[in-house]
């Protein structure tokens, strides 16, 4: 039975709602009449739901797919701009009692380093992303009830925050840990985290409970129902994701958008992100054994009509992927993209990736080369954390999002941010492309009090303040 209101994941991600979608946007993607008039009602920079989405998915008419790429395009370019959020993964341990088949932290991988790191240790890890010039972190953590417990994990978010290195300041920490209770959400509240991360891998359940087949991860409810749990217990913000490759990526899609409908539907606020990784080579790992791999025209075009299905929804591209797909992705709909990434615990203060890393990096690029990267492709980077610091989070930040408000916010504040960067960390390259960018991005403010207040905040930090904010 399918139940959007519905708190049980079978009922909310129902399997035959699935394969009716995908039987019905099957039967009808070379019925141009149909996709048309999906494409009509998407113009309306509303949404789509999770049939209409299929149908422009499976949709292969060489002409409608360039209009989906176009206005995908588009309802970025409204809702976002050329604004585009970094952040960096810090891996606190991988310790893991899961089996999960696809990951090299599973627990029977005998041979690769387990570490969990220190309270000090995880200082050391701040400073040098601080130092790196980094201002929102994604913790990632295994499994382990004994090893990364919740305190541990709460500990480590107070030691975060609590660092102050020269200029540097952590001022959102998104957390990725495994699926908990709604005490545990409670907890995780109090201490102040920007949003709740929690990739579903796979929603098809027989292939869930196959490539989880030990540990609690294996509950496929338990898993699939932790956002609601987590907005239970007060996270304004969740961010959702599938591991493409793991099963059919149709399947993947429409599953994924009915989870962001059921939320909506329940909550009243979609997903915060949404993360789109595709299954990379790792230690311990064979990705050849998995069959469901997305080529990357259809990864592309699996962005452009999640771009199009939830326009208000940040999505988020890691350095899984390369830089001339990533170069691609951005323009179709990605907001946010991780830099300088290290992936093994403990990898940013010793400035190497040991065998502890949980996938490969496809860009290993500096955040430095990444920023020059991005705005001499005309993208604002932002560091911007205003939203979270000033209570702009879950449903207040998504009515703003869907009037297309959030340029009166965002846009001084990637532009103040980035002064910042330029101050403090840039290279003599980056910062003389971002003040050329800076004076082209202050000039686009319409609003003459936003801009004046604006230069006279890039005159303070100049002279040293920080942290500005609208």
């Amino acid at each position: 039975m399918y139940n959007l209101k519905s708190e049980n994941a079978e009922e909310f991600i129902s399997n035959e709602e699935v394969l009716k979608t995908i039987e019905y946007a099957t039967s009808n993607k070379t019925n141009l009449s149909i996709v048309n008039s999906i494409l009509e009602k998407a113009r309306e920079k509303k949404g789509l739901t999770h049939k209409e989405a299929a149908v422009l998915l499976l949709c292969q008419d060489k002409e409608k797919t360039e209009e989906i790429f176009s206005l995908s395009r588009e309802i970025k370019e409204e809702y976002y701009g050329n604004r585009i959020v970094l952040f960096a993964p810090l891996y606190l341990s991988n310790y893991c009692v899961n089996g999960c088949t696809y990951c090299p932290y599973h627990a029977i991988n005998k041979h690769i380093p387990r570490k969990k790191m220190t309270q000090e240790e995880i200082r050391n890890e701040v400073i040098a992303l601080q130092d790196m010039g980094h201002k929102r972190l994604a913790i990632e953590s295994g499994e382990d009830p004994v090893n990364n417990p919740i305190e541990y994990i709460l500990e480590s978010i107070d030691t975060i925050y609590s660092v102050k290195h020269k200029n540097g300041a952590i001022r959102r920490v998104n957390v990725n840990i495994a699926a908990t209770t709604i005490e545990n959400y409670r907890k995780l509240h109090e201490a102040k985290i920007g949003t709740y991360i929690l990739f579903q891998e796979t929603y098809n359940k027989q292939t869930y409970e196959r490539l989880h087949p030990t540990g609690p991860k294996h509950n496929y409810n338990y898993h699939t129902e932790a956002m609601d749990r987590a907005m239970q217990g007060g996270i304004d913000d969740v961010g959702m994701g599938v591991l493409f490759g793991l099963d059919n990526y149709v399947y993947e899609f429409v599953s994924l958008l009915m989870h962001a409908e059921h939320l909506e539907a329940l909550y009243g606020v979609g997903p915060h992100t949404i993360s789109v990784p595709r299954i990379r080579r790792a230690d311990d790992i064979d990705v050849t054994t998995f069959k469901n791999a997305v080529d990357d025209e259809t990864f592309k075009k699996i962005v452009a009509v999640i771009r199009i299905a939830i326009p208000y929804t940040g999505m988020i591209i890691s350095t899984r992927e390369n830089k001339e797909c990533r170069k691609e992705l951005l323009e179709l709909g990605i907001s946010q993209i991780s830099g300088g990434s290290k992936t093994s615990v403990g990898g940013y203060y010793k400035d190497e990736e040991e065998d502890s890393s949980q996938f490969e990096v496809n860009d290993n690029r500096t955040l430095d080369e990444v920023v020059n990267w991005l705005m001499e492709l005309n993208y604002l980077p932002s560091f911007c954390t205003a939203c979270y610091g000033s209570g702009r989070v879950g449903d207040r930040f998504m009515e703003i999002c869907k009037d297309r408000q959030i340029h009166y916010f965002c846009h001084p504040n990637a532009i103040m941010t980035l002064k910042e960067y330029l101050q403090d960390y840039a290279s003599e390259k980056t910062k003389n492309t971002g003040e050329k960018l800076i004076l082209n991005e202050i000039n686009k403010i319409e609003d003459e009090n936003i801009k004046l207040k604006v230069t006279n905040n890039i005159s303070k930090i100049i002279n040293g303040e920080r942290n500005f904010k609208f």
